[in-house]
């Protein structure tokens, strides 16, 4: 990773059409709620989204991505 390189985990949840992006699994559950995604935090964070293991059921699928920014000016 090159010097001053800033990468930050985004969750990234497509559901009726629709794409959303949250900071963290928290974050998105708090949003949504389980009766939209169809699955409960606790779950989730326990399945363990990750790159290369995404979660989808009958209402959503959810993916874990990297969010690439500039440099850090100094």
């Amino acid at each position: 990773m090159e010097a001053n390189k800033q990468e930050r985990s985004v969750i990234h949840l497509e559901i009726d059409g629709e794409h959303h992006y949250f900071g963290s699994v928290k974050a998105l559950c708090d949003h949504f709620g389980k009766e939209k995604i169809g699955i409960g935090y606790k779950s989730l964070a326990n399945y363990g989204v990750s790159l290369e293991k995404p979660y989808q059921n009958k209402y959503c699928t959810i993916r874990k991505g990297i969010l690439i920014t500039a440099p850090k000016a100094e």
